[in-house]
């Protein structure tokens, strides 16, 4: 189960990373892989076993589908603890405001926590 080039570069664009100098492809590959889904054909990423306790292994059916919503709303609320130290001030007329990052970045990760893919099976 791997995540492809192009779910990685689209993560990169969700979260404003374009370049690997923070997040390096295999950091972002493990945050995409954190949350696989079913497929477009209901398959799940895991099949379990009929042994006591059973097992869990990968499914060889399943297409490498990812939540990558999830994936940028952690990304966001990293970013945004990466920030928290920021604070605001006055120097003689002029106002710094470096908090309002950490509220944009948490909001970021609102944004796309609240957009998330839910999958679900329907039983027949």
């Amino acid at each position: 189960m791997t995540a492809t080039a192009a779910m990685i570069a689209e993560l990169r664009r969700m979260v404003a990373e374009p370049t690997a100098d923070i997040y390096s492809d295999t950091l972002i590959q493990g945050f995409i892989e954190r949350y696989p889904m079913l497929d477009d054909a209901g398959e799940e990423p895991y099949v379990w076993s009929d042994a006591d306790p059973p097992i869990r292994s990968d499914n060889a059916d399943w297409t490498p589908t990812y939540n990558l919503n999830l994936a940028a709303a952690d990304i966001w609320e990293e970013k945004a603890a990466a920030v928290a130290a920021q604070y605001d001030f006055r120097a003689g007329q002029s106002s710094y405001t470096q908090s309002q990052l950490q509220t944009q970045y948490l909001q970021m990760a609102e944004r796309y926590r609240n957009k998330r893919v839910k999958s679900a099976r329907l039983l027949p």
